[in-house]
């Protein structure tokens, strides 16, 4: 197919650095700022122009844009410098948010804590983040004599720094000190077979004892993580560091922004500290604040007491096996949504459930998603989980999620490998010890407290989720090398449902209920055994 666009010799010249073909109507833009193609897609809506002749014209034959081939990195910036000017004024114009979406940036963040993480992880929707993960990478390591863990300023700055100090380090102490030992047990349990090669299971024993120990990381552990996002999530990112109240993620957003500005500094002027749309939002969040402490403080004074992890179902749209279905019929027919819905009610409950058997019966494997229509039936779950299962559910997106305040009150998990390899001792002393300096630094710090809560304490978070996103969710998390908590969580997510309505949790037809004590082991060698086979 060709564009209907011509351009002369020279032109396809001037065009060739900037897109992947000059003849085509499908291309793609190469070796522009950032701001430059977000400014450049922005104008679709306004023009009858396409995208190669509003570069030609616009940028690369226009003077007051200032914009040129960069053949330095200093030149590089200074094209920059002078195409944001004269872009701000075209996105000022446009007054539109979504235009922020359109260009964006890899930001990465090294030596950050797995607290932070989790604030720089609540953004749903534009932003693309992975972290360090704690099943593959040794935290043992210890940098200039001191293992890697946030040393919160104001903490440190008082009376309470040895007790934070202290208490972190013998964490990561005993995490270090039990390595070779869960290695050894595991060794012993499940000992490798004789056609496996040793390089692959001794990577599954790694992996399989870093699972077992990770619920003695603190929340204050370092980490490293990226970010791709597009300029309307970075703008989101940085306004919300700048209302927390941690100086770790104040921190974090001015270092952040100061690196975002070399990249696309137009998609993030609203998020300075000085500007006066963050100055509203500051605003607004403390009126906020002060609304909810004076409404909702007084009737919560009860403190949480240790419980055992659980998945509760609080509410359920009893009609949404109806809905379901007159979704799919409305999709797939001229009907309007009500008429839909009384063709399904007119249905035979013996043709629903033929129905809903054969529309599972489509599905091959867990990748077979089923259609938007079970996005009418929804969910919301209060639960009570370790903080490490907590930070894997926290990933998945199209849901809604609310955790509390991280403490020690709700008790801890141990798993029953480290029982059987006879470590209960060690690590529940060291956990015992962490919540006794919570309580304390809690009195002083409460926010700050967080950072010596180690991940095998309990979180409670609600999740409110459809069912096309919940069969996404407990079919992923229900895999044999899952995590066994997070595994336990996600089939209980899929029971409370299958208890409510047998029908739609039959969708679901990939979620595995098995036990497997130590069958994450058991698949990481046969995942590595497929590595080295391909």
């Amino acid at each position: 197919m060709e564009s209907p666009e011509s351009f002369s010799p020279a032109e396809q010249l001037q065009l060739t650095p900037y897109v992947t073909n000059t003849e085509r109507p499908v291309f793609v833009l190469t070796n522009l700022p950032e701001v430059i193609k977000g400014a450049l897609f922005s104008r679709y809506s306004r023009s009858t122009l396409g995208l190669r002749t509003l570069l030609l014209r616009e940028f690369l034959q226009n003077d007051e844009a200032g914009f040129q081939a960069p053949s330095t990195h200093q030149d590089s910036r200074l094209a920059l410098t002078k195409a944001q000017s004269f872009y701000d004024r075209i996105l000022d114009g446009y007054g539109d948010d979504s235009i922020g979406e359109l260009g964006g940036a890899h930001l990465a963040l090294e030596q950050v804590s797995i607290l932070a993480t989790k604030v720089l992880e609540d953004a749903r929707i534009g932003g693309s983040p992975l972290e360090k993960s704690t099943r593959y990478v040794s935290f043992a390591q210890q940098v200039n004599g001191d293992f890697q863990f946030y040393k919160d300023p104001r903490v440190l700055a008082s009376t309470q720094a040895e007790l934070y100090l202290k208490t972190n380090r013998e964490l990561f102490r005993t995490y270090a000190e039990l390595i070779e030992s869960v290695r050894d047990y595991l060794r012993k349990v499940l000992p490798p077979e004789p056609d496996q090669p040793q390089a692959a299971y001794e990577r599954s024993i790694r992996a399989r004892g870093f699972d077992l120990l990770r619920g003695l990381l603190p929340a204050s552990t370092l980490t490293n993580m990226g970010v791709f996002g597009n300029g309307r999530f970075f703008e989101g990112l940085l306004i919300r560091l700048r209302l927390q109240t941690l100086q770790e993620l104040q921190d974090l957003a001015s270092a952040a922004e100061q690196e975002l500005q070399q990249v696309i500094p137009s998609f993030i002027r609203r998020a300075e500290s000085n500007h006066r749309h963050f100055c509203s939002q500051l605003n607004f969040q403390q009126r906020s604040q002060d609304l909810f402490n004076r409404w909702v403080q007084p009737q919560t004074l009860e403190l949480s007491t240790p419980q055992s992890a659980s998945v509760e179902l609080l509410s359920y749209d009893s009609e949404a096996e109806i809905e379901v279905l007159a979704a799919l019929f409305y999709e797939n027919s001229e009907l309007s949504f009500a008429q839909a819905r009384e063709n399904v009610r007119g249905m035979s409950d013996q043709a629903r459930e033929n129905l809903f058997r054969q529309w599972a019966d489509l599905r091959e494997h867990r990748r077979h998603k089923l259609g938007r229509a079970l996005e009418h039936a929804s969910y919301t779950f209060d639960i009570v989980g370790d903080y490490g299962s907590y930070r894997d559910l926290h990933r998945h997106r199209i849901l809604t999620q609310e955790r509390q305040q991280l403490t020690t009150r709700l008790g801890y998990t141990i798993p029953e490998s480290l029982i059987d390899a006879g470590l209960e001792s060690p690590v529940r002393e060291v956990l015992e010890k962490a919540a006794s300096a919570f309580e304390v630094l809690e009195e002083e710090f409460p926010q700050e407290a967080q950072y010596v809560v180690p991940m095998a304490y309990q979180l409670r978070w609600s999740l409110k989720i459809n069912l096309r996103s919940l069969m996404w969710l407990v079919e992923l998390r229900t895999t044999p090398q899952g995590h066994e908590n997070y595994r336990w969580l996600a089939q209980q997510m899929f029971q409370r449902v299958q208890e409510v309505q047998p029908r739609l949790a039959q969708l679901m037809r990939f979620v595995n209920l098995e036990d497997y004590p130590l069958g994450r082991l058991a698949a990481e060698v046969k995942q590595e055994l497929r590595k080295q086979s391909s």
